[in-house]
């Protein structure tokens, strides 16, 4: 039985094949000849000797310098997620009112809140901040960080709302107008529910950059893994070795937050799922839109 032909693209015949895998090698070849040299480079310096990587099994060294940026890196990324996930579902809603300021002020806000670069608006806020003494000055960094990760994050993630809502069916929309829901009763039941399932994927990715961009903090002194990790680096002299249990620090805590999400993601479908969502949604349509009715048949 042959296998049946690809719709999506021509498949390769056996000159393409060969061609392929003949690249394939030189790439992976080129790759491995460029991590060769760079390891080469840092080896002949003395990158990967013992004496650079000691450091790294004593404990007062994680205490003075690794423990207290790694506490730094999630205290900002976890606030500014939070207040990014509230700021993007209003902004996201707000931009698709019935009413056209209330569209056109909340769109204006998103489109100029995702044009300014992250680290320009963090050093923008902190000389403000600064200049106006409105936070103490140990909190001067940290503030400025979660707001600037919060304005950018949080218009992305109204764009990803909004997108998430409007590739909803607009039948389920016209069913509940029909019935004589409120907007509001429409967001909140059938609209929000559904969509934030779809947009979690989304998010997550969302929530990832967060927690990556929390690093620029240290153009500001904000007191940060990356930070740390040159501070020790410079102390221990071993710089390259820091920058890499900072990276598998990092990759560690973004693999955490996917998992998470992913568990979650999985969980709330199968809810969704072994409940019914359409007959759940629909029956609350009904009992919402007019109270004491009994559409169930209950006695």
């Amino acid at each position: 039985m042959s296998a049946a032909p690809s719709v999506l693209f021509d498949a390769p015949g056996p000159r393409g094949r060969l061609r392929h895998h003949f690249y394939s090698v030189i790439v992976v070849a080129a790759v491995a000849a460029l991590l060769w040299v760079l390891y080469s480079g840092f080896a002949d310096k003395g990158q990967f000797t013992a004496e650079k990587w000691k450091p790294f099994l004593d404990g007062e060294v994680w205490q003075t310098y690794l423990l207290p940026g790694l506490k730094g890196t999630v205290v900002a990324a976890l606030l500014s997620i939070v207040f990014a996930l509230v700021i993007g579902m209003v902004f996201g809603i707000l931009r698709m009112s019935d009413h056209r300021p209330v569209r056109w002020i909340a769109g204006a806000v998103v489109e100029v809140a995702r044009a300014i670069p992250v680290l320009i608006l963090m050093i923008f806020l902190f000389a403000v901040f600064s200049k106006n003494r409105v936070f103490q000055s140990e909190d001067l960094a940290l503030a400025a960080v979660v707001i600037a990760l919060t304005v950018y994050n949080g218009s992305v993630i109204a764009e990803i709302v909004r997108a998430g809502i409007r590739s909803l069916p607009k039948g389920q929309t016209e069913a509940a107008v029909a019935l004589g829901m409120r907007k509001s009763q429409l967001m909140r039941l059938i609209l929000l529910p559904q969509a934030i399932t779809a947009m979690l994927p989304a998010l997550v990715s969302q929530m990832v950059v967060a927690l990556k961009d929390s690093a620029l903090g240290y153009q500001i002194t904000y007191t940060e893994i990356v930070r740390s990790g040159q501070q020790l680096g410079a102390a221990e002299q071993n710089t390259i070795p820091a920058l890499m249990v900072i990276a598998l620090v990092m990759i560690a805590l973004n693999s955490a937050l996917t998992f998470v999400a992913t568990k979650l993601e999985g969980r709330l479908r199968a809810r969704k799922k072994g409940k019914g969502g359409a007959v759940v949604a629909a029956d609350s349509i009904l009992t919402d839109a007019a109270p004491g009715m009994d559409i169930t048949g209950k006695k």
